[in-house]
């Protein structure tokens, strides 16, 4: 089915027949918009997540879809547009059996062994789901073609800076090679 109006995304699992459902989200330009700046970038051109929800057992289900979008992020180093095309399965497993991880303020939140089982909700939210997946999808530090991260140096007026092969844990032993290696040739 492909999904259209604003409460098309919800998929009710406890009403659903235990049957495979197709599902098609195509977001329009304002849900993508709003999308691309709760994420920070550019342009979000293109969405779609194209997939199915299917029964697992007897009252879980699972779902599997393809996520495709082209996304356009500051490049890290230039902040000039960088242009991504992105396609990447998603699989979610919805369970009775399955616990939230608990989070109570400074302590840490262990996750389960299996990342991709979820609580199973009365309704699944398709939206959410897209993106989630898109979040995740999205390369963490976009470069532009050529984009180089120059070397700082910096140091006390009249000290030479050090440089990155200097800091080395070895660089030293390298040095102290070098001048006796001159030494035995003299």
């Amino acid at each position: 089915m492909t999904q259209d109006g604003p409460e098309s995304h919800l998929l009710p699992l406890a009403r659903l027949r235990r049957q495979r459902t197709e599902f098609e989200i195509v977001p329009d330009p304002a849900a993508r918009r709003a999308l691309a700046e709760a994420l920070g970038l550019h342009d979000l051109r293109k969405l779609r997540l194209v997939g199915a929800v299917e029964p697992e057992g007897a009252h879980d289900w699972r779902l599997a879809a393809m996520l495709g979008a082209t996304v356009v992020q500051p490049c890290v180093v230039t902040l000039d547009p960088v242009t991504t095309r992105i396609d990447e399965p998603v699989t979610r497993r919805y369970g009775q059996q399955a616990e939230p991880p608990v989070h109570r303020p400074g302590e840490e939140v262990e996750m389960p062994a299996d990342d991709t089982l979820e609580p199973l909700p009365e309704a699944l939210d398709l939206m959410d789901v897209l993106a989630e997946a898109l979040t995740l999808a999205l390369p963490p530090f976009p470069r532009s073609p050529g984009a180089e991260l120059g070397i700082a140096r910096a140091a006390p007026k009249g000290v030479r800076p050090l440089t990155d092969e200097e800091t080395r844990p070895f660089a030293g032993l390298a040095a102290l090679r070098d001048r006796l290696a001159d030494d035995d040739e003299s």
